[in-house]
């Protein structure tokens, strides 16, 4: 399993809001490997950080 963080960050929802990006778009650049997989909050929310915001809007 991945790295346990605090839960500071972004969730997905807000991620794709930033960007502008739909929340299935996220899933399946996570899903060919394009983003990498977020670090996980000791709930096992996922929690996307300001590096996964600039390397979604270069992807878009």
């Amino acid at each position: 399993m991945g790295d346990h963080i605090s839960g500071s960050g972004l969730q997905r929802a807000e991620l794709a809001r930033r960007t502008g990006c739909n929340l299935e778009t996220i899933r399946y650049y996570e899903k060919i490997g394009l983003m990498p997989d977020p670090p996980r909050t000791a709930a096992g929310y996922r929690v996307y950080g300001a590096g996964h915001v600039s390397r979604l809007r270069f992807i878009l």
